[in-house]
């Protein structure tokens, strides 16, 4: 190799790294917000009223899927990554979730209206995406109160325990020095327990209480952005080199298998997919059909969120095999019923 091909190699290089670093940032950094808040609101449930707060999570629950499936419709993945963290707390349903999930579409909105696609369009499939989420979060629900696998409580201290986020430390501290956490010596540490899963609340109102929220809000926020941060590198880098044609190759090459192709390259945590599926659908490539099993899958960043808040593995996979089910099973509907949007 002469060179001068061996500088332009690495310049080329230089120019990948740089564009997937500045992507992956920017794609990790609009999620800081997002996940801070969430992260404040389940430190707060989980240490201010948490009987209460269970048996009204368990009273709303029943609505949870059409709130789910009208907040997932807001563009980008935001509340889907929002939805999975408070699912790892099991603040909501898993018919929630799925209503969020399914609603999602990332970069779907942001492109139609780029394309000037009509409003009439643009709103029959961002329907459509609702009225499935919902449909699917109450079956799912059902299902599980049928099995009686309905009734969850929360699980927030688990995340604290597991990611070492500083409530046990306080826990401890005020177990043996009650002045230390609360400014006075009364009953707030017996009530104290809910951290090591005893089921009592305890009142943070204090200053040094809501401090410790905050802290742990923020170490959190931080492990689970360097997770997504690292993996979403990954998968740019990969897309970078490999190309997004790839992605429309193998969406067209074969029609008769587009809904499934379609419903397994939406699974990716990426807006890459996103932004295929609904390129190619508006270059008439795709169907409606496939169209809408893809979009239906694209839950963004929500499913690495899943994946790294909660643990249960086994839970994961089939929480992502039905999400893909479901896209796949409503991209063959549409397609036989011969829908278009």
């Amino acid at each position: 190799m002469r060179p001068w091909d061996t500088i332009t190699a690495m310049e080329d290089i230089a120019h990948i790294a740089g564009h997937v670093l500045e992507h992956s940032v920017a794609d990790t950094a609009y999620l800081i917000p997002f996940l801070f808040v969430t992260y404040l609101l389940m430190e707060w449930l989980e240490h201010k009223t948490a009987g209460r707060t269970q048996e009204a999570i368990r009273h709303a629950g029943a609505a949870g899927p059409v709130v789910g499936a009208f907040l997932g419709v807001v563009p980008q993945c935001g509340f889907s990554a929002v939805a999975a963290t408070f699912y790892a707390g099991r603040v909501i349903t898993l018919g929630t979730l799925f209503a969020v999930f399914l609603s999602t579409s990332d970069e779907m909105l942001p492109i139609f209206l780029a394309e000037q696609v009509p409003a009439t369009t643009i709103l029959s499939i961002m329907g459509a995406k609702v009225v499935i989420g919902m449909v699917m979060g109450f079956i799912v629900d059902a299902a599980l109160r049928l099995a009686r696998r309905d009734r969850q409580d929360l699980r927030i201290h688990e995340l604290c325990e597991r990611d070492n986020c500083g409530c046990h430390e306080d826990c401890a501290a005020c177990e043996s020095d009650p002045a230390s956490v609360y400014g006075h010596h009364d009953d707030a540490c017996h009530a104290h327990g809910d951290c090591h899963a005893h089921g009592h609340a305890h009142d943070h109102s204090h200053d040094h209480g809501w401090k410790g929220i905050a802290k742990s809000a923020l170490v959190h926020t931080v492990q689970v952005g360097v997770f997504i941060f690292i993996i979403t590198m990954a998968l740019n880098a990969v897309l970078e080199v490999v190309g997004e044609d790839v992605l429309a190759d193998f969406l067209g090459a074969n029609p008769a298998l587009s809904v499934l192709a379609s419903a397994l390259v939406g699974l990716i945590p990426n807006c890459a997919a996103s932004v295929v599926i609904t390129e190619l659908y508006l270059g008439g490539i795709l169907g409606a059909g496939a169209m809408l099993a893809g979009l239906l899958t694209s839950a963004g960043v929500g499913l690495l969120v899943l994946v790294r808040a909660n643990r249960r593995w086994r839970q994961n996979v089939a929480i992502i095999a039905l999400l893909y089910v479901t896209g796949v099973c409503w991209g063959l509907i549409a397609n036989g019923l011969g829908v278009v949007f």
